[in-house]
């Protein structure tokens, strides 16, 4: 996302289930509220959030609502690659707008946790079960080069299709070049969320995106910046940027004709692995 949009505002209301859900059932329902909650600028815990790409239901992490025993030992058993994961237990909603209202008042700082890339829910009349996980990295990974090279060969098969993003229509838009400058900016800035455990596209230092391009040495008057963590396959970085309508328009922006791109790994760090894409205009 560029660094504009997301200091627009945030919402503080509550978010209304959409009449196009009508029919799934709660438990579908509140996935898909929780996620268009991630998806827009939010205040938690007097901070603002980032735009968060949507979690992945993961039937591994559907477990009884009233299942005793330890939790650890019972993802193993359903085959589920743990580092952390976080459990919520609601009772009392009587359905997915009551239980996302919950949500949003005594847990804010889990749902939107950007380490938490997979959820399971699960539900016994107003008896509510949320788990949300960060699975090992599985993936193989080349250098940092190499793996923002496919990340660029993905963008732009995306980018060579017409599609909706949230509330705007883009056409198919050409292919982004590669951009030795946006390449070491989007590194260094993976590189500092990973070792300073953070995930913003305000660094430490208060530089946007466009402060580090240029300080890198990109001369171009345009930028923006898609962001993500947690997850290391490629294919799963762009199609949650895909899912997520800001980071969708700012992949499809006509605008933008140059990309640099790369990843950051520290073990120490809350979701393990950070991306960065950084788009440019000359």
């Amino acid at each position: 996302m560029t660094l504009r949009s997301r200091l627009a505002g945030w919402s503080l209301a509550p978010l209304l289930l959409s009449s196009a859900l009508v029919g799934a059932s709660e438990e579908a329902q509140l996935l898909t509220a929780i996620n268009q909650y991630r998806s827009e600028v939010q205040r938690c815990a007097e901070k603002v959030s980032e735009e968060l790409p949507p979690l992945l239901q993961d039937t591994r992490l559907v477990l009884p609502v009233n299942g005793a025993g330890d939790l650890q030992q019972a993802l193993s058993a359903a085959g589920y690659p743990m580092v952390n994961v976080q459990a919520i237990s609601l009772s009392g909603p009587r359905d997915a707008q009551a239980a996302l209202q919950v949500l949003q008042d005594s847990f804010c700082q889990t749902l939107l946790d950007p380490q938490f890339v997979d959820i399971g829910i699960s539900r016994q009349a107003r008896d509510w079960r949320i788990l949300l996980a960060r699975p090992l990295l599985s993936a193989r990974l080349g250098d940092w080069q190499t793996e923002g090279e496919r990340l660029r060969v993905q963008i732009n098969a995306a980018r060579a299709q017409a599609r909706q993003c949230g509330a705007q229509a883009f056409a198919a838009a050409p292919a982004l070049a590669w951009n030795a400058s946006l390449a070491l900016a989007a590194e260094s800035h993976s590189r500092d969320m990973a070792n300073h455990n953070y995930f913003a596209h305000r660094d430490r230092d208060g530089r946007t995106p466009g402060d580090r391009a240029e300080l890198a040495g990109y001369s171009g008057q345009r930028q923006g910046e898609n962001i993500a963590a947690g997850r290391a396959a490629v294919a799963d970085i762009v199609a949650g940027w895909l899912a997520s309508p800001g980071h969708c328009a700012n992949l499809m922006n006509p605008q933008f004709s140059e990309l640099g791109a790369a990843y950051a790994v520290d073990p120490k760090s809350d979701a393990g692995i950070y991306w960065t894409a950084l788009f440019g205009a000359p």
